[in-house]
């Protein structure tokens, strides 16, 4: 009798931001200590700490567990600045102002540390979609790779995808956190984001798969991607 595939739905982008916000929390104040929590708290009050809540509940809501609430009085008062945002645009928001002050401070030194926060971030994302995979039976291969991912493709991004032997080739025309950040003049920490992230959840998701990405929507205006398996 074959095996019953369970439905797994894509985790919402409230979580996946939260767990984010956590990565960086948790990288920020290993380096940096109290001085790191000051700086945190200095980006997450210039995102706004309504819109910080209003996530950070949501998530909680759907069974995360993360460190926003650290951050954020008992009662927070103010109004939502980005409540008619999409989740992509909050989430692009949220990781330039906790990443500014940090790099402003510190520099080279700080891109590391905040791109050592995206580096923990997707390698957990990667061990949780090959996890999503072997729950349907399937191998942690190149080709099951997409097809359980973790986070929705949203129509808001425009995507190219070729599948090839061990190998996915794939092209962003847009990308709606790419083009949050650019909107923002915020690419220069955006940008610490799109270096670390992809190959950073490839690697979770199987050791041997690697990640050319040789085009960058904040500096060529497009993104592309080679998804290698190597033997």
């Amino acid at each position: 009798m074959a095996e019953e595939k369970l439905m797994m739905k894509a985790l919402s982008m409230d979580i996946i931001t939260a767990k984010m916000f956590t990565e960086l929390h948790l990288s920020i104040t290993e380096q940096y200590g109290e001085h790191g929590r000051t700086l945190v708290q200095k980006g997450l009050e210039a995102f706004g700490l309504k819109d910080a809540e209003a996530m950070a509940k949501k998530a909680t809501a759907e069974g995360e567990n993360h460190t926003f609430f650290e951050y954020l009085p008992q009662i927070v008062v103010g109004e939502e600045k980005f409540a008619n945002l999409t989740p992509f645009a909050r989430f692009s928001k949220m990781f330039a102002q906790i990443a500014k002050p940090v790099v402003d401070e510190y520099g080279e030194e700080g891109e590391q540390v905040i791109m050592r926060a995206v580096e923990r971030f997707g390698h957990k994302r990667g061990q949780g979609i090959a996890q999503r995979a072997r729950t349907n039976g399937l191998a942690n291969s190149v080709d099951n790779y997409l097809t359980n991912y973790d986070m929705g493709r949203s129509d808001l991004f425009e995507i190219e995808t070729v599948y090839k032997n061990n190998e996915v080739e794939q092209t962003f025309t847009h990308c709606p956190l790419g083009q949050q950040w650019a909107d923002d003049d915020m690419g220069k920490y955006g940008i610490l984001y799109c270096k670390v992230i992809d190959p950073s959840i490839a690697k979770g998701y199987n050791k041997n798969l690697e990640v050319v990405h040789d085009q960058f929507v904040l500096r060529e205006g497009q993104c592309h991607f080679q998804f290698q398996m190597k033997e």
